[in-house]
C-alpha cells in the first residue's frame, strides 16, 4: 500500500497552535477514514495510507484538528512519489539541508508569485518553483533574517502552504517509502 504525508501549517510553534500528537494520533483513528497514521516530530507530519480522496481527507483532519483543539491550520498532501519527484528535482543540490525548505503549496501559486518573492530576496537567497513546491535557499543567514515571511509568502502565492526544511523532506520520503 502506498503512503503520504498530511503537512500541518504553523501548529506547536512558539507555544501556540498547540496539537499534541499522542493525542493528534488518537482522535484521527476514531474521527477519520485515515489508516497507518503515525505523525513525525511536533511540526505536523501525519503519516498514513495514501486516502483515496486526498482533498476529502484534508478538509476532514483539518475539522477534527479544529473542533479538537480549537486550531485552525491548512493542510496539504504529499505522496511518496511527489515527494521523491520534488526533491530530486530541486534546484539547490549544493544547499545546506537545514536552510534550503520546500514550501508545499495546496495548490497552484497565484501568476507572477515567484516574481514578486524574488523582489524580496536577501542576496544569498534563492528560489524556485516545481510543480506546486516553491523551494527556497536561505542562504548562509537562514529563515531567521528573510523577508520572506508567513505574511509575505501569503500575499504573493494566494495559496495556503506550509515549508519543511531539506533534511525534514528526505526523512518524510523515507518514512513514506
Amino acid at each position: 500500500m502506498s503512503r503520504s504525508v498530511l503537512l500541518l501549517r504553523a501548529v506547536n510553534v512558539s507555544g501556540r497552535n498547540s496539537v499534541p500528537m499522542a493525542r493528534l494520533r488518537e482522535v484521527l483513528a476514531t474521527e477519520t477514514d485515515l489508516a497507518e497514521v503515525s505523525t513525525y516530530i511536533a511540526s505536523g507530519n501525519i503519516i498514513c495510507a495514501t486516502p483515496k480522496h486526498p482533498e476529502a481527507a484534508c478538509a476532514a483532519v483539518r475539522a477534527v484538528i479544529h473542533d479538537e483543539f480549537g486550531v485552525d491550520t491548512p493542510v496539504v498532501h504529499r505522496t511518496n512519489a511527489q515527494l521523491r519527484a520534488s526533491e530530486s528535482a530541486q534546484p539547490f543540490p549544493e544547499g545546506e539541508v537545514k536552510f534550503v525548505h520546500a514550501m508545499f503549496l495546496e495548490g497552484a501559486p497565484a501568476r507572477g508569485a515567484v516574481e514578486a518573492l524574488e523582489q524580496r530576496l536577501l542576496p544569498a537567497e534563492r528560489l524556485e518553483l516545481i510543480g506546486n513546491d516553491l523551494w527556497i535557499d536561505y542562504g548562509a543567514d537562514g529563515v531567521h533574517s528573510t523577508k520572506l515571511t508567513k505574511a509575505v509568502l501569503d500575499r504573493a502565492l494566494g495559496v495556503a502552504g506550509t515549508a519543511r526544511n531539506l533534511r525534514t523532506t528526505r526523512k518524510l520520503i523515507e518514512l513514506t517509502g
